[in-house]
């Protein structure tokens, strides 16, 4: 019997509606009653657009996950949808489970990167992101109180065997190589043993491997350095060609390097476009507005045509499909195959990737990577900013600037390339916060950009100094 008794439809906390997802503070505006109401808005979304509705779900190890996920697939279930519970995974098995399933839709339960006490919903449907004013639309339902109520059904089924078949598919390490793996107590825990021991011609050191939403040894986010200590320490005390980590829902890939170099997304998508360029002609491969420019220069080097994106998995997914990209990735991790995968972000597909063509090399990764021009960047710099204000500050400084020397890219937030380098300010889709990142090929060339950021940033009333 459904929950319809316990629990109810009720209007989202517009903070929780995202550009990419549906995100928020359990116990605060995310719980039982939110999980529910996704359920009913989207199957009715699903059965209106398609009208079918085999909906498959998923969620993540933190502690709040498996009672949302009840309460989301209750309130499918009274959408009239058919739901296919496929159980606690990483994000990218549910998304695997669009295509293997032939569900019409997906949803998966995960806070991603974020904090523990915050928890969320990432949907999929007819195989395209469900982002920006399709998430606003399930508010317009709620509002337009149309909702039906038609009993559906729940069937629990394990796919696990069948993911990590097509994970390793393809995938042969033609010669011995040592691999530090950290899942960050993160959903790829559930999968990762079994992967290892399949994948040949591989010595593999699991660290954090257990699924545990208290993430106790540090947070699921490899883009922070600090995250990076750990693996960092075993890549250099156990002698290993590499390492690996995750977030917690296994959509983000962070590497390093045999010495222990952190190898950022838009380095190692370099060594996967060296692979692409073999396979097509002058692929399109796309890359967010946060990468460094030598990605661009480089890539374009190796006879590939590099695109410039919107920050975000969501819009870069789009745009691998409007272009026929068999390759795209951002800044934070996320990286989608579409040429011989289904161009979704599956971390631990890219990783094995990355094994097999650094397999294929007599050069280290380090050897590899060192190839490329340097420069003196800012890492990715986040900070808070009034949620309300976050646009309009951006706005201001696109107004103020727009007259200077340079180039100006403005397809997300505002990026501007001179004869010092380049730097970008933008605001973030997911959280109240600035993100700025500047990059030179000189320490005085980048101290020049980034004095252009703090000015920008004082004229809007907003005081922050960058520590290099």
């Amino acid at each position: 019997m459904a929950l319809e008794n316990k629990l109810k439809i009720e209007s989202f906390d517009k903070e929780v509606l995202r550009e990419y997802d549906i995100r928020g503070v359990v116990g605060n505006n995310i719980n039982q009653n939110t999980a529910y109401t996704i359920g009913r808005t989207f199957g009715c979304t699903v059965s209106n657009r398609l009208k079918s509705n085999v909906i498959a779900t998923g969620y993540d190890g933190r502690l709040t996950s498996p009672d949302l996920h009840q309460a989301l697939c209750e309130g499918l279930k009274d959408s009239g949808a058919k739901v296919i519970n496929i159980g606690m995974g990483p994000t990218p098995m549910t998304y695997f489970a669009h295509y293997h399933l032939e569900a019409d839709a997906v949803i998966m339960v995960t806070g991603s990167h974020n904090p523990s006490e915050y928890n969320g919903f990432k949907m999929v449907l007819n195989k395209h992101s469900f982002y920006a004013e399709d998430i606003q639309s399930l508010q317009k339902l709620i509002d337009q109180n149309n909702l039906k109520l038609t009993e559906g059904e729940i069937i629990n089924k394990d796919i696990k065997k069948e993911y990590i078949n097509r994970l390793l598919q393809n995938i042969n390490l033609n010669k011995k190589i040592k691999i530090a793996w950290d899942i960050g107590n993160g959903a790829m825990g559930a999968v990762i043993k079994e992967i290892t021991i399949n994948l040949n011609n591989s010595d593999n050191i699991l660290i954090n491997e257990e699924v545990d939403g208290n993430f106790p040894n540090h947070h699921p986010d490899p883009t922070v350095p600090k995250n990076m200590e750990q693996l960092v320490k075993v890549v250099k005390d156990k002698n290993c060609d590499i390492g690996l980590a995750f977030d917690g829902d296994g959509d983000r890939l962070g590497v390093v390097d045999n010495l222990g170099n952190l190898v950022w997304a838009d380095q190692y998508m370099l060594l996967l476009c060296s692979e692409i360029t073999n396979l097509y002609d002058n692929p399109k491969i796309i890359m967010d507005v946060k990468c460094s420019k030598v990605f661009f220069d480089e890539a374009k080097k190796i006879n590939c045509d590099p695109i410039m994106s919107k920050t975000g998995h969501s819009p870069i997914k789009e745009k691998m499909k409007e272009l026929n990209s068999p390759l795209s990735g951002e800044m934070s991790g996320h990286v989608c195959y579409a040429d011989d995968f289904y161009g979704y972000d599956d971390a631990m597909y890219v990783a094995l990737r990355l094994l097999r063509i650094l397999c294929n090399q007599e050069k280290s990764l380090n050897e590899l990577i060192n190839v490329y021009p340097k420069t003196f960047s800012t890492p990715e710099t986040r900070f808070d900013v009034d949620e309300t204000k976050k646009f309009l500050i951006i706005d201001e400084i696109k107004d103020r600037i727009k007259n200077t020397d340079g180039k100006i890219i403005d397809i997300d937030g505002i990026r501007v390339e001179n004869n010092n380098g380049w730097f970008l300010m933008r605001a973030s889709n997911t959280q109240n916060q600035l993100t700025c990142r500047a990059e030179s090929t000189s320490q005085e060339g980048l101290k020049s950009l980034i004095e252009i950021i703090e000015n920008q940033l004082s004229l809007s009333g907003v005081n922050y100094k960058f520590t290099i």
